[in-house]
C-alpha cells in the first residue's frame, strides 16, 4: 500500500485516524502499533516477522547497553557491537547477498545460484533507525526504552516506515511517550500531506512518463537533446517522488502528534555538490555524518584521513541506495566531487556569478542521475556519450520536438516548483494585500487551494495506473 493510492487515502487513513483518536490515551501507542503492523503486512505479510525481530533485538540490546553503560562499560560495548552485527547481518543478507554472489561469479567465474530473495520494503530505513538508537543509548544521548510497545512503535511507525525520513529515537522520544492533540498541528499535517501528494501524483508521476518514453527508445535511437530531456525528466521525477513522499510522511506524523525532521530543502537551487547534499535526503546525510564520518575522525586528523573518510562515507552512501555497482559508483562520484570542492574548487566557484555556480551544479547532478538510473554501467556510459555528442547521433528529431511540445509546460512548472519562488511570492502577496489582514480569507483561500490539489490528485489516481515509488526499492 502506498500513500498515493485510493485505498490508502479513502479507506486506510480515515480508519487509522478514527481508531487512534477514539482510543484512550493509555492504549494509543498500542493502537498505532497495530495500525502500523497492518499497514506493513498489507505489502509484506511475510517480512513483518523480520521487522518485529529487528525491533525486539534492539529493544533487548538497548536494555543491556543501558544497564551496563556506567558500571561495566566493556559489557555495554559488547552489547553495542552485538546490536550492530545483528542489524548489519540482516540488512546485508536480504539486500546484498545476491549482489555479492553476482560479483563473485563475475570475478572468479563461479556459477553460484542467487538466492532471489525479495527485498523487504523499508529495511534500509528502519535498520538505520534501530542502529542509531543503540548507538545513542551507548553514548548516553538517550535512555533505553523500557516499554516494548513504545519501542516497537518507534521502529514500525507507518508514516515513515517505508521510505523515511530516517527518524532518530532522540527526536521523537518525548512524543512517543506523551502526545497531545492540537488542531493547528493536525491541520498543518493535512496541508503538508496534500502538498506531498500533489508533488508525487501530479508532478512526479506525470513527468516520470516522459522519462519512460525516452528510456523506452533505447540509447542508440536517441538524439543529443532527447537524452538531455530524458535525464532532466528523471531528475524532476526522483525529486518530486521522494520529496513528495517525505512531505506526506511528515504530514501524517503531525496528524498523529509527531514532528519528523525535514528531509528536503530545494536541493536543485544549490551552487555546489556539498550544498546539494545538505539539501537532499537530509536525514540520511546527517546519519552518515554523525554515525560514520565523525567517528572515523571527520576532518580532524589531517588531509589524508579527511579524503579517506569522505570516500568511505560516499561509497557506503551509494551502497545504501542499492545492491549494484552503479550505486557504489554514484556514491564515489559525489565523494570525488566533494573532495575536489574541498581541495579548492569551492573557493574558485565562489568568485563566479551565481548563475554559473548553479549551472555547474545542475550539470554534475544530471550526469550523476545517469549513473544512478542505469544499473548496467556500460549502458549508462553510452547514454552519457549521447548527451555530450560523442555517439554520432543527431542533435534532435521530430520525436524530441513532439515531447517538448507536449511536455514543455509541465517542465516549466516542475522547474518553478523545485525552487522556493512560489512560496515567496505567495508570502509577499499575502503580506502586502488585504488577505494578510483577514484570517478567515486566508483560511478560505487555503481551503480552496488544498482541496483543488486533492481533487486533481484523486482524479489522476482514478484515471491512471502509473504510480511507482522510486525509493521503495532502497
Amino acid at each position: 500500500m502506498v500513500f498515493s493510492s485510493l485505498t490508502f487515502l479513502f479507506f486506510f487513513l480515515p480508519i487509522a485516524l478514527l481508531l487512534y483518536y477514539i482510543s484512550p490515551r493509555s492504549i494509543k501507542n498500542f493502537t498505532l502499533l497495530g495500525v502500523s503492523l497492518f499497514f506493513y503486512a498489507w505489502g509484506e505479510p511475510i517480512y513483518i516477522a523480520l521487522m518485529i525481530f529487528s525491533a525486539l533485538t534492539d529493544y533487548i540490546h538497548g536494555r543491556i547497553i543501558g544497564r551496563f553503560r556506567e558500571q561495566r562499560p566493556l559489557y555495554a560495548k559488547l552489547g553495542l557491537l552485538s546490536s550492530l552485527i545483528v542489524n548489519l547481518a540482516v540488512l546485508s543478507f536480504f539486500k546484498y547477498a545476491d549482489f555479492l554472489i553476482g560479483s563473485i561469479n563475475s570475478i572468479v567465474g563461479t556459477g553460484i545460484e542467487p538466492l532471489d530473495l525479495p527485498l523487504p520494503i523499508g529495511i534500509s530505513f528502519y535498520t538505520f533507525q534501530t542502529m542509531s538508537y543503540a548507538i545513542d543509548v551507548y553514548r548516553g544521548n538517550v535512555r533505553p526504552q523500557k516499554n516494548i510497545i513504545t519501542f516497537a512503535l518507534y521502529v514500525s511507525l507507518f508514516p515513515q516506515l517505508i521510505a523515511g525520513p530516517i527518524v532518530r529515537y532522540e527526536i521523537i522520544e518525548r512524543e512517543l511517550m506523551n502526545r497531545t492533540f492540537q488542531l493547528s498541528q493536525f491541520a498543518d499535517g493535512v496541508r503538508i500531506f496534500i502538498i506531498g501528494l500533489g508533488k508525487k501524483v501530479l508532478i512526479a508521476n506525470t513527468i516520470g512518463q516522459l522519462w519512460a518514453n525516452v528510456e523506452s527508445q533505447g540509447v542508440s535511437e536517441l538524439t543529443v537533446l532527447a537524452a538531455w530531456l530524458g535525464i532532466i525528466a528523471f531528475a524532476f521525477q526522483i525529486y518530486f517522488d521522494f520529496s513528495g513522499y517525505s512531505d506526506m510522511a511528515i504530514g501524517l506524523g503531525k496528524m498523529f502528534g509527531f514532528s519528523f525532521p525535514k528531509n528536503f530543502n530545494y536541493p536543485y537551487i544549490a551552487k555546489n555538490a556539498s550544498e546539494f547534499w545538505r539539501r537532499w535526503h537530509i536525514t540520511l546525510g546527517s546519519w552518515f555524518r554523525d554515525y560514520v564520518y565523525i567517528p572515523l575522525g571527520g576532518n580532524r586528523k589531517g588531509q589524508f584521513a579527511l579524503y579517506r573518510n569522505l570516500f568511505i562515507v560516499w561509497g557506503l552512501t551509494g551502497l545504501w541506495h542499492g545492491a549494484s555497482w552503479n550505486y557504489v559508483l554514484w556514491g564515489l562520484y559525489f565523494g570525488v566531487l566533494i573532495a575536489i570542492e574541498r581541495a579548492g574548487l569551492l573557493k574558485w566557484l565562489g568568485k563566479l556569478p551565481n548563475v554559473v555556480q548553479h549551472l555547474y551544479l545542475l550539470i554534475v547532478i544530471l550526469f550523476s542521475w545517469v549513473i544512478f538510473v542505469f544499473e548496467d554501467i556500460r549502458e549508462g556510459l553510452n547514454y552519457a556519450q549521447v548527451m555530450v555528442g560523442l555517439a554520432g547521433l543527431p542533435l534532435y528529431d521530430t520525436t524530441f520536438l513532439y515531447e517538448i511540445y507536449t511536455n514543455g509546460v509541465l517542465l516549466v512548472i516542475a522547474g518553478i516548483l523545485s525552487t522556493p519562488v512560489f512560496p515567496r511570492l505567495w508570502k509577499r502577496w499575502v503580506d502586502r494585500s488585504n488577505v494578510g489582514k483577514n484570517e478567515w480569507m486566508q483560511i478560505a483561500l487555503q481551503t480552496v487551494f488544498f482541496s483543488a490539489i486533492l481533487l486533481l490528485a484523486t482524479a489522476y489516481l482514478v484515471d491512471d495506473a502509473f504510480n511507482p515509488f522510486l525509493y521503495f526499492r532502497f
